[in-house]
């Protein structure tokens, strides 16, 4: 079949397009960012290079019309929407993204005389008792889309796993913490479901070529298909990150509860916590719980869901990445808090003349002496505000490690007496410049 697949930068999509050109379909990815062939060899995680494969632009944040959907689906036999967002940013909307993009593209396939198919993929809780604007949102083009007369499935997955996936690194994260947080005393109860199932229910669901003759279009709604995709087990949320922390190696996970209320104000503050999933309409779904009959998904796949304790494929290596996801933040600030601090204490608070002599015994001429002290502060100041709000600094390691390495040579040359310190402030600069060091590598690695 002819595939148009939107969403295929993403999570899901990723591994969706993979799955369906071995499959043997051709596949038109629909992305926001003009795509152009690459000159060098991919990445694991590139697009591969096949004949079978095309791109077309499309931007789900601004075609929200019927007749701009209807132009790219020539030739098109079946749809497939991987596109959403857990969190609005920006032009990112729940309302543009999930529900008005999404019901002009499934308008336009069921007027086009070429598309026979559309998968929907939603998430499980988008029902009658939606009370988020992420379920609402995801609702209101699910129950567009069986209103209309086309062949549709809509797959609602449970939470799903991915050693790639944003969600299971966070959840990693947090399963290799000393202790993990149960929020509140709801059960909180979830099914996860490995990303390699999900899509193979997709394949699965396109294999069976659910073709309609225009001429004898379905009735609204009459093959509309719901299926929820949800793992063989119902555990609680820290029964799952127990499970995650075994897989890795780990030893017991260790639990604090926090009541309803100090649950409440943690998950107000939540999207300034590492990986950014927890707000009040994240804690609210949990607290709802995700789960379903995972009998339907069985028989898709004519074999049982794989379970949580199957998800960990290289414990030492997905072991080290989680620790180090929750290690190089606090680490990142403290060199931050390094740069501020240090910019106070020398603008302020150490005695300008203290430093001014310190300055004429490095050969600083006395006229240049106040633009060094207080230029130097001001750059410090910069370095660690960078650090804390700038999303991109591998040049800003790079920068840390030239202009320390460069202070360190001058001062133990001028003022060789720091060498022998008893306290040691010019040899400290050795392990900060290795932790500096660590934190450009791995940006080197993440980029």
């Amino acid at each position: 079949m002819r595939i148009l697949l939107t969403g295929a930068s993403g999570f899901i999509g990723r591994h969706l397009l993979h799955a369906l050109l071995a499959e043997g379909h051709h596949v038109v990815c629909a992305e926001r960012r003009e795509h152009h062939v690459p000159t060098r060899p991919t990445a694991p995680d590139d697009p591969p290079h096949d004949a079978r494969l095309g791109y077309i632009h499309a931007d789900f944040a601004k075609d929200t019309d019927k007749s701009t959907w209807a132009a790219r689906l020539q030739g098109i036999d079946a749809v497939v929407n991987t596109v959403g967002i857990f969190r609005e940013s920006g032009a990112q909307r729940f309302d543009t993204l999930h529900k008005r993009t999404p019901r002009a593209l499934f308008a336009a396939c069921a007027e086009s005389h070429d598309v026979h198919m559309v998968v929907q993929l939603s998430a499980l809780g988008a029902d009658e008792g939606a009370d988020t604007a992420y379920h609402l949102s995801k609702k209101a083009a699910d129950d567009y889309l069986a209103s209309l007369p086309i062949r549709s499935c809509i797959v609602q997955p449970s939470l799903v796993y991915g050693a790639d996936g944003l969600s299971a690194r966070v959840f990693k994260a947090m399963a290799s913490l000393p202790f993990a947080l149960r929020l509140g005393d709801a059960p909180q109860l979830v099914q996860p479901v490995h990303v390699d199932d999900v899509v193979a229910a997709i394949v699965a669901l396109l294999r069976q070529r659910l073709y309609v003759d225009h001429a004898h279009a379905p009735a609204a709604g009459a093959n509309a298909r719901r299926i929820a995709l949800a793992g063989p087990q119902a555990m609680s949320f820290t029964d799952y990150l127990a499970a995650l922390r075994a897989g890795m190696g780990m030893k017991r996970l260790r639990v604090l509860a926090l009541p309803n209320g100090a649950a409440r104000l943690l998950a107000r503050g939540g999207r300034w916590l590492p990986g950014g999933l927890l707000d009040p309409d994240a804690l609210r779904m949990l607290d709802r719980g995700n789960t379903a009959d995972a009998a339907p998904m069985a028989r898709l796949l004519g074999r049982p869901p794989r379970p949580v304790s199957a998800f960990v494929t290289d414990p030492g290596a997905e072991r080290m990445r989680a620790k180090l996801d929750w290690l190089l933040p606090p680490l990142r600030w403290s060199i931050a808090a390094v740069w501020i601090v240090t910019a106070i204490v020398s603008a302020f608070i150490y005695p300008a003349a203290d430093s001014f002599e310190l300055l004429a015994r490095s050969g600083i001429p006395d006229h240049l002496q106040p633009l060094m002290l207080y230029g130097a502060a001001a750059l410090d100041a910069l370095f660690g505000l960078a650090l804390l709000f700038m999303k991109k600094r591998r040049w800003l390691w790079l920068a840390q490690l030239l202009l320390i390495g460069f202070y360190t040579i001058v001062i133990a040359i001028k003022l060789p007496e720091f060498l022998a310190h008893p306290y040691g402030p010019l040899l400290k600069n050795l392990p900060m410049l290795a932790a500096i060091w660590l934190l450009y590598e791995l940006d080197g690695k993440e980029h």
